[in-house]
């Protein structure tokens, strides 16, 4: 069934077993100094141990000054060798091949994460943090020059299989290679050629170092999806120029950090859309030729080859959410495989947040030697309340361990309140996780209990060793006037259908979910208006989330009052104060409430001194977002 992606195939001289690549993603989880840590290498093993034909590391800075995050890796220097060769070595126990990509950041870090001023190959900032970097002497780029071979040949010395130059994303090799971000005159600017020179002068320096039969792969962009950017047609003839350099194989990906929204898309990006690009460049190349973007599906992998549009296939997000994807669908698994979701609260989210990367779908990655899943030495019967994304992670992990796990949801369906988050468009990914939970619970025997909201009673009788509340959380109702009207209605029942809507719709709150649910209604055809409090709505998206569900709501005429708390509730409007002057925002229909939730977990208390171990998870706990909920749920699952 999937005969191409499981068949071998060489880059260079390095035979990969698959086709299935992992590619770089920062994950934050190296020491400052840039030497590795357990996590960083524990996570790495991970994909080895899954099937992962190649795996390529995240970002190794050849310069300090080249560092995009405080956590990634480095390899400037030869005392750093040693804590990285541990990593390889525990890689190639599985068959796996591991190829470290090497960069520098150029302009796109700052001086909090470097302690100096940025550099590029000239004066202009970054979009995303608008600091005017240092423009690069001829001197300072014949350092660099020598920097990248000396980093490839270090990792050599540690073990890996090639590196991947990452001229990709707009760093600091994308900058020289881009119109966008080089408008130098000298002979690293101007024309293509000139343009290349770095780049070109990068791949023979570490072919002097690091010898002919060393593999070298280079990532692109095939287009950098800004104005006066690269496009897929400057791709094709950076390709020509890269094979006859000596690369060994293209890594096609999208986007810069002004386009940052095409570098790591989200759901609103349809998958494989990168392919398309990859399929161009392999038409000028012949060498190997890897794509990647938004694909975590097995099957669609393999069409992708069987096509001919690429050779190997990166799935990144994918292999965080299950590092197993290769084995399982190499088994024919495919229901077991948990497939990401295109959130990417953890994955990106977390980074920018400035904490380590993680999974909302797979709370264990980044904890592999934290997150180990044994049996327990004594069985134990486990109660929990509520059937939300915490509640069915908490009894799945607890199932899985070997207790007798007994789960209670008040009504017919399992999914809580992402049961919801899945109706809104560009979000119905979220199922995929509501199915693949539903799924462990039957494979691991979990006692579900519909229709049944867990009670005291209930647990005196049926005496568990311990109870998880993961009862999630209810709609907050201010107290303005006119609240109780018939024509003011909650965003939940909104979204499942509930209530009637009519054609004009006022969304007081323009958060995630009043945001969403204006979205979700103007895709409907309604005349759409959200008044929100704040100076900005939709700030708790991340970012690449946000700006498609930005570009929605202007697709569709949404209005939008920001700084405008709503003083009243009338029959066709509301009140709101804006500049100090009570304003009439109107006329409108249905007025639509989506000012947030707040935990319920009244359970909790009254289980004090009733059970030997209580623990409560989730919106019940405190109301944030399913990345924290099913990370607490899984937690729970190993405490119990």
């Amino acid at each position: 069934m999937l005969k191409n992606l499981f068949s071998p195939m060489r880059i260079g001289k390095m035979e990969v077993s698959n086709r299935l690549v992992v590619p770089a993603m920062v994950m934050n989880f190296c020491n400052n100094d840039g030497t590795a840590t357990e996590k960083y290498i524990a996570y790495h093993e991970a994909k080895a141990k899954g099937g992962w034909g190649l795996i390529i590391t995240e970002d190794y800075a050849v310069d300090p000054r080249g560092k995009g995050f405080a956590g990634i890796p480095g390899l400037w220097n030869d005392d750093q060798i040693e804590s990285h060769s541990k990593l390889p070595e525990r890689v190639h126990r599985y068959g796996s091949k591991i190829v470290a990509q090497i960069y520098h950041a150029g302009r796109q870090t700052n001086h909090f994460v470097i302690g100096a001023q940025p550099v590029a190959p000239s004066p202009i900032p970054c979009p995303a943090n608008q600091e005017i970097p240092h423009e690069l002497t001829k001197d300072e780029i014949r350092n660099i020059v020598e920097e990248f071979g000396d980093c490839a040949l270090r990792a050599k010395k540690a073990g890996f299989d090639g590196v991947e130059v990452h001229g990709a994303h707009g760093y600091l090799i994308a900058q020289f290679m881009s119109p966008y971000s080089n408008k130098r005159t000298d002979e690293y600017g101007g024309s293509l050629l000139n343009r290349m020179r770095l780049p070109l002068e990068i791949i023979s320096n570490i072919r002097a170092k690091a010898g002919n039969d060393f593999p070298i792969l280079f990532r692109i962009s095939g287009d950098e999806f800004v104005p006066g950017g690269r496009t897929i047609e400057d791709t094709k003839a950076i390709a020509v120029l890269l094979e006859q350099a000596g690369v060994n194989a293209i890594h096609v990906s999208a986007g810069v950090y002004g386009s940052m929204q095409f570098i790591i898309p989200p759901a609103a990006v349809r998958h494989g859309w990168i392919a398309d690009f990859a399929a161009e460049v392999k038409k000028v190349v012949s060498i190997p030729v890897i794509t990647v973007g938004r694909i975590n599906d097995p099957m669609m992998a393999e069409t992708i080859i069987a096509s001919g549009k690429a050779d190997f296939v990166a799935i990144g997000r994918g292999s965080l959410a299950d590092p197993e994807l290769p084995n399982k669908a190499a088994a024919g698994k495919f229901d077991d495989i948990n497939y990401c979701i295109g959130c990417l609260q953890g994955c990106v989210g977390n980074l920018f947040r400035g904490n380590p990367g993680g999974c909302l779908v797979n709370p264990v990655t980044g904890r592999e030697s934290e997150f180990i899943l044994k049996p327990v030495d004594k069985k134990k019967k486990v109660f929990v309340a509520g059937g939300g994304p915490a509640g069915m992670e908490a009894a799945r992990v607890a199932a899985q361990r070997g207790h007798e796990v007994h789960l209670y949801e008040k009504s017919d369906k399992l999914g809580g309140q992402y049961l919801i988050g899945a109706i809104p468009p560009n979000k119905g990914e979220v199922d995929m996780f509501l199915a693949w939970q539903q799924n462990q619970l039957k494979k691991y025997n979990v006692n579900v209990h519909f229709n049944t909201e867990l009670t005291v009673q209930i647990v005196e009788k049926g005496a568990p060793d311990a109870v998880i509340v993961a009862t999630g959380g209810e709609p907050i109702v201010p107290d303005i006037p006119g609240k109780d009207k018939p024509n003011v209605v909650d965003a939940n029942d909104v979204l499942l259908g509930n209530v009637n809507v009519g054609h004009r719709v006022i969304v007081i709150g323009g958060g995630m979910v009043g945001s969403e649910t204006a979205d979700h209604l103007a895709n409907h055809g309604k005349e759409v208006t959200i008044v929100e409090m704040l100076p900005e709505i939709a700030k708790d998206e991340e970012a690449a989330v946000r700006y498609f569900l930005m570009k929605d709501l202007q697709d569709n005429g949404v209005k939008i009052y920001v700084n405008a708390p709503v003083k009243k509730i009338l029959d066709d409007g509301v009140i709101s104060e804006i500049d100090g002057a009570e304003i009439k925002i109107g006329p409108a229909d249905t007025i639509v409430m989506a000012i947030g939730a707040k935990s319920v977990n009244s359970l909790t208390k009254q289980l004090e001194g009733k059970v030997p171990q209580v623990l409560t998870v989730g919106d019940a706990l405190k109301v944030r977002k399913a990345l924290e909920a099913v990370e607490e749920g899984y937690r729970a699952g190993l405490a119990v």
